[in-house]
């Protein structure tokens, strides 16, 4: 599964460059929570959550059905 996030988040890395901003995977849980950390812009930006939740969890909910959640570290 990890391939198939990454893969995903590399779609997303383009909107989130665009703003000088960047998001890394960090784990991927066996319940289907997935971790990530926002650097760069994004990682200080006051609409990270936003970004977060709107933009990444909701694709990658798209994208890979067995998500359930995404979350910041």
């Amino acid at each position: 599964m990890r391939e198939k996030v990454e893969e995903v988040l590399e779609k997303v890395r383009g909107m989130l460059a665009a703003d000088g901003g960047n998001v890394e995977l960090i784990d991927i849980s066996d319940d289907g929570i997935v971790k990530v950390k926002l650097t760069g812009a994004c990682g200080c930006c006051p609409m990270s959550q936003v970004t977060l939740k709107m933009g990444i969890e909701r694709i990658l909910k798209q994208e890979i059905p067995q998500i359930k959640e995404v979350v910041a570290v």
